[in-house]
């Protein structure tokens, strides 16, 4: 492997600029048709091909995206990759509610320490802000966790700048994660910067934009009106269009490399500064290995620019969010 691994903020966190997302693993409401064997094969086959980050939550089956993770890794040294998993969805109303309440966040990881069959977290995310607890306690009640050595890097998720700002009045945030991509780029406008120069780690996820950076679709294609993909925006015109003009220009690069256009495009993020660890999902053990040749692809500053500036028409994107937060 060509690419150096990174520390994840002021944790002493060590992974591989590419990690592993897990939602497609036990995920039932949000994916069809999903098989538990697949997720364990997921799983496996990341950690077996150099993957060092496993990143989870909670929402994703509700606690059984964590109970795979946890049996998968058992076959694996625990201390030769880093775990994330991400908490903050209160069922106890019936209802799905965001809850910060230290107590309650303390709860979540005692939770998926337990599913996750494993003595302590590298990383845990609050996964999105609520509304009336002070960002500051909250982060506060994982800081504590930390000192007690159950989790090892602290985490948001969703957070706004300025609520990142007032999460880290302490200096305690390691790690935001949030959605980005060579389509959704307002980040770099501002969260991105902020992080980079406070020593915090940011992890875009949505990299691939629900397939569209992979290169496999075409002009003629639609999607029906149950399909997720015909209610967001990068799969409409104009953005459609632009977007396939943009990845033919990767085409010669990718070819350049023998490589796809998804390892291509996961090459241009392990190499941007503002960017820590990319953490693509996937849906068969085929495509992990796949996507884990990325690290082999290391881009000309040349090609770099090229992509960028490719790219460059969706920097203005007024809202980096394919899809609404809940409330």
């Amino acid at each position: 492997m060509t690419q150096n691994n990174i520390i994840i903020g002021k944790s002493d966190v060590e992974t591989t600029p590419l990690g592993l997302g897990t939602n497609a693993v036990g995920g039932y409401n949000l994916f069809p048709n999903l098989k538990d064997d697949d997720g364990l094969k997921l799983v496996t086959a990341g950690l077996e091909h150099g993957i060092q980050l496993l990143d989870t939550a909670f929402v994703y089956g509700l606690g059984h995206s964590e109970e795979l993770v946890g049996q998968a890794m058992k076959a694996f040294n625990r201390h030769s990759f880093a775990l994330a998993t991400k908490g903050a969805q209160d069922f106890s109303s019936g209802e799905q509610v965001i809850n910060n309440d230290p107590d309650f966040l303390t709860q979540q990881v005692e939770a998926s320490l337990k599913r996750l069959d494993t003595d302590y977290l590298d990383i845990y995310y609050i996964h999105f802000p609520d509304k009336q607890t002070p960002k500051a306690e909250a982060v506060g009640a994982l800081q504590r966790l930390k000192e007690q050595g159950k989790i090892r890097a602290i985490g948001l998720s969703n957070f706004s700048i300025d609520q990142v700002k007032e999460a880290n009045a302490d200096g305690y945030v390691d790690v935001v994660e949030d959605e980005f991509s060579l389509l959704h780029r307002d980040h770099e406008n501002d969260l991105m910067p902020y992080l980079h120069d406070h020593h915090m780690s940011f992890v875009p996820y949505f990299p691939l934009a629900s397939g569209l950076l992979t290169g496999k679709y075409d002009r003629t294609v639609s999607f029906p009106a149950d399909d997720i993909r015909s209610q967001i925006s990068d799969f409409q015109e104009p953005r459609y269009g632009q977007a396939l003009a943009a990845i033919d220009q990767v085409r010669p690069i990718a070819q350049a490399h023998q490589a796809t256009i998804t390892q291509t495009i996961l090459a241009w993020y392990m190499a941007n500064p503002l960017i820590s660890v990319v953490i693509p999902g996937a849906k068969r053990a085929e495509q992990v290995v796949a996507n884990a040749q990325s690290l082999d692809v290391t881009l000309t500053s040349t090609e770099y620019t090229t992509i960028d500036r490719a790219f460059a028409g969706f920097k203005t994107t007024v809202s980096g969010k394919s899809l609404a937060d809940p409330d």
